[in-house]
Parts: structure tokens; sequence; C-alpha cells
């Protein structure tokens, strides 16, 4: 008798409305993690998961239909004199820039974490590298690497240290140092204003005991300073290497990967061989090649955090 009770109240009970089903926990967080989930699903999981299959087939833009062929495409560019150039100049590219980077960003962090007037609008200006659009400032870096209208060049020769300009773009070896250089201009401010916060985190009451004992300023700064953004510097690292790693908008406006696949980074010889070249498949598998790489950098990332909060 209690069962068909209870049965006869379920049934009477009316249906319940979008506010009370949304009222519940579990409902609700599906229904705000469906849009993340979906653009994840559209713009990154999609994309890769083609870019895999196409890795393994041997699809171009004049063939119709696409047949498998495993891992040849990798295997063939392990043979490639310009793929071979591309991972030394991306490894050499990624390498100075995040060195660069970090000890600009680290510089510039104490100098905006003292007090002094201005203080606000200093850090505000120091964002406008890392806000502005990348292909617009590659423009303006185009400009000032020019070889007849070089603003450098105008300097150097004007200084005297050189007595004709500097063909920027147009040598290998300087136009890898144009894009270093333009790289560590814009990818500076990101290392300096996330440093930042992380030097407003830390006690000061640790630094004036250190002051007291005698500590210098190096001293406070490499042992109890350094120690305490260690957490900070390295998802910095990480992001920086990440992003260093798949350069390609920078990259592309100013050289193209030339002049004779001097300045070539994966992301823009993928372009060049699936995209210019039609090779959809070579291309793909150019790219994927990146991938191990940026696995590597998070494992060692996380299981050094994991590591450093167990101690």
């Amino acid at each position: 008798m209690r069962a068909e009770a209870r049965e006869h109240a379920i049934a009477a009970r009316p249906p319940l409305s979008i506010g009370e089903v949304l009222d519940r926990q579990g409902v609700l967080a599906y229904v705000l993690l469906f849009p993340g989930l979906l653009i994840l699903t559209v713009f990154i999981a999609y994309p890769f998961v083609t870019s895999l299959w196409l890795a393994v087939t041997d699809q171009s833009v004049s063939t119709s239909g696409a047949r498998f062929i495993g891992l040849e495409n990798f295997i063939g560019e392990l043979g490639s004199q310009i793929f071979q150039q591309t991972v030394r100049n991306t490894l050499v590219y990624t390498a100075v820039t995040v060195v660069f980077k970090l000890v600009l960003g680290i510089a510039l962090a104490v100098l905006m974490n003292q007090s002094f007037r201005l203080k606000n609008l200093a850090r505000a200006a120091l964002l406008l590298p890392w806000i502005v659009p990348t292909a617009l400032s590659a423009i303006a870096w185009l400009w000032l690497f020019d070889a007849t209208f070089s603003v450098f060049n105008w300097l150097l020769v004007h200084s005297g240290l050189t007595t004709r300009g500097i063909n920027w773009l147009g040598e290998g070896g300087w136009a890898m140092t144009a894009i270093i250089i333009a790289n560590v201009w814009r990818g500076t401010p990101f290392f300096a204003i996330t440093i930042l916060a992380g030097l407003q985190t830390v006690d000061r009451e640790l630094l004036e005991a250190a002051s007291v004992d005698g500590a210098s300023t190096w001293q406070r700064f490499w042992r109890i300073t350094l120690p305490l953004v260690r957490p900070v510097l390295l998802i910095v690292l990480l992001f920086s290497t990440i992003w260093t790693i798949s350069d390609f908008q920078l990259v592309y406006v100013l050289t193209r990967g030339g002049p004779a696949n001097s300045t070539h980074l994966l992301g823009t010889l993928a372009y060049d061989v699936a995209v210019r070249a039609g090779q959809l498949s070579e291309g793909a598998a150019i790219s994927l090649y990146m991938f191990p790489v940026l696995i590597v950098c998070v494992v060692a990332l996380l299981l050094y955090l994991r590591r450093s909060s167990t101690t």
C-alpha cells in the first residue's frame, strides 16, 4: 500500500520547470560547461584530430581522395635538409628569445615593483607591446628593418659604428637576429607583468628581517624573492616556450621563412608546405612535430610543481 501511495504521489507531482531544473547543481554545471566544451571541440579538438588523420595519409590539394600511408610523412621529413634546418632555427629562436625575455622581464618587474611617480602609468605603458596585434607590430618592425629606410641603419651609420647599413632581412644571420629582437620586444611585457604580480605576494617582513640580519639587496633577491616567485616563473616559461615554438605571424610577416629558409620555423614551414605548395599531409606532419616537445614541457612543469607542493 505504501509503495502504491508513493507511486501515486510521484505521478501526481507537476513537471519541473526550467528554473527548478537549473537549480540542481549537477544540471547547472553541465549547462555552464557546455559553451566552453563546444568551443574546445570545434576550434581545438576537431582541427587536431583532422591534422592527425591528414599526417598519416597522402592527401594533397590536387588529389580527391586520401590513402593511408602510416608514418611515411614523418619519416620523409626527417631526411629533408629544409626540415632539419627548420628544427635548428626553431630551437635557437626559442632558446634565445625565452632567455632574453626572462632576464629582461625579471629586471623590469623588479623596477616596476619600486615606488616612484607615475608608477601606474609606466605599468600600463609596459603592456603596449603585448596588447598591440602581432601583425600590426610586425609591419612596424618590417619598416624598422628595411634595407633602405631602416632607423637602425641610420643610427648605426650616423654614429660612426658602420660605414653602410645592414641588410637585416636579406642575410640569414641578420634575419634571425631581427626576428629574435622583434619577439623579445613583444614578449618581455608578458614576463614583466606576470612576475610583477608574483613579487606583489612576497612578504615584506621577510625582506626587512633579512635586511636587518645584514643581507645585501642581491642576497635578499636571490635567497628570498626568487624562490618565492619560482612557481610563477615556471608557468611563465612554459607559456612563453609554447607560444614561441609555435610562433607564426611575426616571422611570416617579417621574413616568410627567408632568406633561403634561414628563418623558417615549424609553423611557417608547415604553412608553406600545406597551403602554398598544396601538400596537406606533409604540412600536417611538420606541424605535429611540435606536439611531443610541448607535451614534454607541460609534463616536466607539472611534475616539478607537484613535487614542490609536497615538500
